[in-house]
């Protein structure tokens, strides 16, 4: 359910913004972006497994938050996020 560190490495190099960036918001949502789609099969095969899913909704609106930062401090930046990560809204 959780992501690997290396896979963790990997999103970083795709999506910061900088060098050695860590904790931009595009970071931030593409690492919740997986976790996301990791936990969402999980519950093809766990369907009644309601603890998890409390931690799925808790993700989800941590990233809609994230995501209303960045649409609030730049509409280019966010439409190339959500372009990048196949995200609906």
């Amino acid at each position: 359910m959780s992501i690997t560190p290396e896979r963790k490495q990997e999103l970083v190099k795709q999506y910061a913004t900088v060098a050695g960036d860590t904790g931009s918001p595009e970071v931030q949502i593409a690492i919740l972006t997986e976790r996301i789609t990791n936990l969402t099969g999980h519950f093809k095969s766990h369907a009644k497994d309601n603890h998890s899913r409390r931690g799925l909704l808790k993700m989800v609106s941590q990233r809609r938050s994230l995501l209303d930062y960045v649409k609030g401090k730049d509409e280019a930046r966010y439409r190339s996020i959500i372009e990048r990560l196949g995200i609906r809204r």
